[in-house]
């Protein structure tokens, strides 16, 4: 089993992907999870790097928020995209990496997901309100 099957179960995969759909449900905003082994160097750039791999610079209204997760590293990035962050108060990425963060402490990797993707979903929809003609511009899917 590769540490990625041990960071979370199928089971555990479906509930975060649960949670990004009811998070986007709500909003024009795109959430995606990626998670891998290790950065391989700097976290920060590798995050920069899967932003751009997944495609999450090219949303309509700049509203893609990325949670980068490497588990031998044990780090993470929270990242919003322009548009989200113009508009999100001043300390909202800190607290929402902090409320991960503290989840991940306990080992409740599922559930520190879950809470960060609720809480940038919760954003999203007050500042991109969802319309009758938004459409899914990205995959649900956890990527690895």
């Amino acid at each position: 089993m590769s540490k990625i099957e041990e960071f979370l179960s199928e089971a555990d995969e479906a509930e975060v992907v649960a949670a990004i759909r009811a998070a986007e449900n709500k909003t024009s905003g795109e959430i995606r999870v990626h998670i891998e082994k290790t950065s391989k160097g700097k976290i920060w750039d590798r995050a920069m790097e899967v932003f751009h791999l997944l495609k999450m610079d090219n949303t309509k209204e700049d509203n893609g928020v990325l949670i980068y997760v490497a588990i031998d590293d044990r780090q993470f990035v929270i990242y919003g995209d322009k548009g989200i962050n113009k508009v999100v108060p001043p300390d909202f990425w800190e607290t929402t990496k902090d409320a991960i963060a503290s989840r991940f402490k306990n080992g409740e990797f599922k559930q520190g997901l879950i809470d960060g993707i609720l809480m940038a979903g919760k954003e999203l929809q007050e500042h991109f309100p969802w319309s009758e003609d938004d459409t899914n511009e990205l995959s649900d899917k956890i990527s690895k």
